[in-house]
């Protein structure tokens, strides 16, 4: 529900409306946060059948002022309430609260109506379904696939929080938890019972109804719902949200209370609710539930928002909680990148910078670096920052690689996987790539963001862009197979296959900075460009050659064919003409769009320095795009470590 034109007042008497985020989006929504006495037009807010909401229903009886009630929606964040993290969106409700069974609720109304059953609304219900499930988000999202569910076919039945609201508002208690128990039981005998905890119970927020006895299997463990409810047989529950979910996994789950979700035919009601007649399909439940009723928020860039961007920021923070949990113990770090190895890895344990091993934490080196085996590699994304790493730019994106190092054509890879399954993905995450494609055209991004340097003017006819690169570079050392192994070799290769073209050269611009050693002319060039922005390079040319070059990457996303002598990443895949040998494991061939999304969306992580957040790759274009986004070292700390690379760049030249 939103407010009308212009803030409406929202009077309060509960402590918890002092809560920054929950301000935030009531006053996005239109609603303005007071205390005092209301008026008969006016409009009291209580959190949903919390303890506290008889002072608001109290006042709203006096005065005859209406009540919004506001509740979490059903993807809240990481954790509980209770653990202090704020909600990514609300229920504002100003008929009722969607597990009060009692009266009609918005939501209920909502799915009474023909609004979910518009075929546009029903498409984006049907991928957010399949990307929920790929993905494993749920409502408190700090789960973990990798924990594997307690073998097949066993009957699942779901504890919740012991006299939560929506527990009492269905009328349900102890005894009702207990019959729904004996019924599973009654209806499946030769099956084994598990019972899967609340979450807060494992976190000591609050006692559920069962205890592990109750049960063959009780589950405190952070596992996936999907993954548990795709072994279930059969799913009990009294309200919890697990039975919606189940709903949307296929199930027909057994309910013993009155949720939201029961009554529209998708459900075995122990105690129906006969106002509710329409038959609804699963798409058209979620629907109402996820996209029409909510009220979500974008973190980011402090707006009201569609659920897609918020399962784009909870994928996000989910996987820095899935892979970072345990800690990190790091070595082969350079000092200046630790406080933003930090900022990336320690947001939910911390990250230790040593050469001994740490109980529990997960080892972690930079790059090619010697490690201790199974060490997670870390290195810079392919859209990195404004500015070079070199001049102690910090990353927006670090890739973390578990198999092997993505610049190494020598062996598998976590990217090298992610690219040879890009076919595998639904059309949704391929539309989400196309978009990003899109927008990196529109601005001019590049992995160092965008230069300002104009073109200069270029002979007509073919033109060959030949990209210089760092000589000692991992991916040179690693990444060339064949027999080409240096800028001249690609310089040549060129040369002699356009004879006739203008061929142009770009040196890298950490060679060009004086910062490592590389090529920064050539006798068979015909143009040597020095400070050219690299994208408006890429519009001016027919073709690029390179070793290894990332900017090879960034003219496959621009529509410029590309030659590589080397074997960088995006080769090998069917979209450019490889001189060096292609191992068999990369024999399928991968739309641009697949290889994007592999890419710059499931491999790299993204660090967003304005909120401390971690974040999806469009807030790191948004971020990288926009001209006033500052972020980096200081000119004076630059210019020192320019000087330094510099010198070390002299030396590695001798």
């Amino acid at each position: 529900m939103r407010a009308g034109d212009g803030p409406q007042p929202l009077y309060v008497y509960n402590g918890g409306f002092l809560n920054a985020r929950l301000r935030r989006i009531l006053a996005l929504a239109g609603w303005q946060i007071r205390t005092g006495r209301p008026g008969p037009d006016d409009w009291i807010g209580v959190w949903g059948a919390s303890p506290t909401h008889g002072r608001g229903t109290s006042v709203a009886a006096a005065t005859g002022a209406k009540i919004l009630r506001i509740e979490d929606a059903f993807l809240r964040g990481l954790f509980p309430g209770r653990a202090g993290e704020p909600p990514l969106g609300l229920f504002l409700d100003g008929s009722g609260v969607h597990f009060d069974p009692s009266v009609p609720s918005d939501l209920e109304k909502i799915l009474l109506s023909p609004a979910v059953e518009d075929a546009a609304v029903i498409a984006r219900s049907r991928d957010a379904i399949d990307r929920m499930q790929r993905q494993h988000v749920t409502k408190f999202a700090a789960v973990d696939p990798s924990v594997r569910p307690p073998g097949e076919d066993y009957v699942l039945v779901v504890d919740q929080a012991r006299d939560d609201a929506s527990v009492t508002a269905s009328g349900a208690g102890p005894e009702t938890f207990a019959r729904m128990l004996r019924s599973a039981r009654a209806d499946h005998p030769d099956a084994r019972i598990v019972i899967k905890a609340h979450p807060e119970t494992p976190q000591g927020f609050r006692n559920g109804y069962f205890v592990p006895e109750d049960g063959d299997v009780f589950l405190r463990e952070p596992i996936s719902p999907w993954r548990l409810l795709k072994g279930a047989r059969a799913v009990f529950t009294v309200s919890s949200q697990l039975g919606f979910e189940a709903i949307l996994a296929g199930h027909r789950p057994v309910v013993f209370g009155q949720p939201f979700y029961a009554g529209w035919g998708l459900s075995q009601d122990d105690d129906p609710l006969p106002r509710r007649a329409p038959q609804r399909t699963a798409e058209q439940l979620f629907a109402g539930a996820m996209i029409l009723a909510p009220t979500w928020y974008d973190p980011f860039h402090d707006r009201l928002c569609a659920l897609e961007e918020v399962l784009d920021t909870l994928e996000a923070q989910a996987r820095v909680w899935r892979e970072d949990r345990q800690g990190y113990w790091a070595s082969g770090i350079s000092t200046w990148k630790r406080p933003h190895m930090r900022a990336f890895f320690g947001r939910h344990a911390p990250v230790t910078f040593t050469k001994t091993q740490k109980n529990g934490a997960v080892p972690m080196v930079w790059g090619d670096r010697p490690g201790p085996e199974g060490a997670v590699r870390v290195e810079d994304g392919f859209l990195r920052s404004r500015g070079l790493g070199a001049l102690l730019t910090p990353p927006l994106s670090l890739t973390c690689d578990r198999t092997g190092l993505a610049c190494d054509a020598s062996g598998p890879s976590d990217l090298e996987a992610m690219i040879a399954a890009a076919p595998n993905l639904p059309p949704s995450a391929l539309r989400r790539a196309e978009r990003l494609i899109a927008t990196l055209r529109d601005t001019g991004l590049s992995k160092y963001g965008s230069a300002a340097a104009a073109l200069p003017a270029l002979p007509d006819g073919p033109r060959i862009l030949v990209t210089g690169q760092v000589a000692d570079d991992a991916s040179v050392r690693l990444g060339c197979p064949g027999a080409a192994k240096s800028d001249d070799d690609v310089i040549a290769a060129a040369r002699k296959a356009h004879p006739d073209a203008t061929l142009i050269f770009k040196p890298h611009p950490d060679v060009l900075a004086g910062l490592r050693s590389g090529l920064t002319t050539h006798p068979l060039a015909d143009v040597v460009l020095v400070e050219a922005d690299p994208i408006a390079t890429l519009a001016a040319v027919d073709e690029v050659w390179t070793l290894t070059s990332t900017l090879g990457f960034e003219a496959l996303i621009r529509g410029v064919p590309v030659t590589c002598l080397g074997l960088p990443f995006y080769a090998g895949w069917g979209l450019t003409t490889d001189h060096a040998p292609v191992p068999e494991r990369r024999g399928v061939d991968v739309s641009l769009a697949g290889l994007v999304h592999a890419a710059l969306i499931d491999y790299p992580r993204y660090y967003d320095p304005v909120t401390g957040l971690p974040c999806p790759v469009e807030v790191a274009v948004t971020r990288l795009a926009d001209p006033d986004f500052e972020h980096g070292a200081t000119g004076f700390v630059q210019n020192v470590m320019k000087g330094l690379q510099s010198a070390r760049g002299r030396l590695a030249r001798r």
